[in-house]
């Protein structure tokens, strides 16, 4: 097909990344808008353009016009207004799986109900309808100042090499090191993820074929549990001998954990069902995921190259001491 004039916002550090990256491949004209903190120096064959949507604005794009704006760095409304000062055909906004109201059904499709905030509207994203309820109103928005082709992609938890958010990673470096794991409880707790390479191509084969509405980027279809996950994870990766303990949630909560110190668990988190998403739509459209053993090795192959940050992550003397009061319980 012919090549499409795509702006991405952001486009290397991780979803934006990959997603530049593919397209790329397939032949486009890219250009990466950003303050140049993150890789300056990746993708040699895309133009750079430093700004913030913010401060300056769009200014250095002015008189230009983009078949494709990409949008993977959008989390209030504002962000998405200030991207509409570019003209475009088409607009691509990674929005999330968090923008459904609790209680989500098992197997929800993206017609779920949404969070909707009231005015004052928060200023954070620190509590999952704040978070959620913000990104409803990015889709929004979107739609208003882009159109009925519109594109939303609503991912779980996006995986894979260069997740600088080191949640999924944790769990593979940890099993990688064996031994006995604590595994958090419930293990019937549901879990999608979604390799960034896979969302990436599936993102450009969107819009070049013109798609356009709400898709869930999430694999595989449920049922899939937590369980499952950190089973794959400990087959592919884990040395011999290496066991998960599973322990309540309960036990940890009460000792104060949370999706910090374990990370991608739902510990109490009454949303966990929002893991449980229908991915039919997207599938339908061309999204091919990957065996989570591949995801696996290729996280742990690019791991070798990459210190792991303070957080996320259970430390390993805390780990081993709740381990010993569980058993000892």
């Amino acid at each position: 097909m012919p090549a499409m004039r795509l702006l991405i916002i952001g486009g290397t550090r991780f979803v934006g990344r990959h997603i530049a990256q593919a397209a790329l491949q397939r032949g486009h004209e890219v250009t990466l808008f950003n303050r140049g903190r993150t890789n300056p120096g990746l993708f040699r064959d895309a133009e750079h353009v430093r700004g913030d949507r913010h401060a300056g604005g769009l200014a250095a794009l002015a008189g230009r016009r983009y078949d494709v704006v990409v949008d993977p760095t959008a989390y209030f409304p504002a962000d998405v207004e200030a991207a509409a000062g570019v003209p475009a055909e088409r607009y691509v906004l990674v929005s999330s799986g968090s923008v459904y109201r609790d209680p989500v059904a098992p197997g929800s499709d993206e017609d779920a109900p949404v969070w909707a905030l009231e005015d004052p509207l928060p200023e954070a994203l620190d509590t999952p309808e704040a978070y959620g309820g913000l990104k409803v109103l990015c889709e929004r928005a979107a739609v208003e100042r882009f159109g009925s082709g519109t594109v939303i992609v609503r991912p779980t938890y996006v995986v894979g090499p260069d997740d600088y958010t080191w949640r999924f990673a944790w769990w593979v470096q940890r099993l990688a090191r064996g031994g006995e794991v604590l595994a958090p409880g419930p293990a019937d707790a549901p879990a999608q993820v979604i390799d960034v390479r896979d969302m990436a191509t599936w993102a450009v084969g969107l819009f070049e074929r013109g798609e356009s509405g709400a898709y869930h980027a999430v694999s595989p279809a449920p049922p899939f549990s937590f369980a499952d996950q950190l089973e794959a994870i400990r087959a592919t990766v884990a040395p011999p001998g290496t066991t998960l303990t599973w322990v309540d949630a309960d036990f940890l909560v009460k000792d104060g954990l949370d999706d910090g110190t374990l990370p991608l668990w739902s510990g109490a988190d009454p949303s966990a069902l929002i893991m449980a998403a229908d991915p039919s739509a997207a599938l339908a459209t061309g999204l091919r995921p990957r065996p989570l053993t591949e995801t696996v090795r290729d996280t742990l192959d690019w791991l070798r190259d990459e210190k792991q940050p303070d957080q996320p992550g259970l430390d390993p003397g805390r780990e081993a001491d709740l381990l010993a009061r569980w058993h000892a319980r």
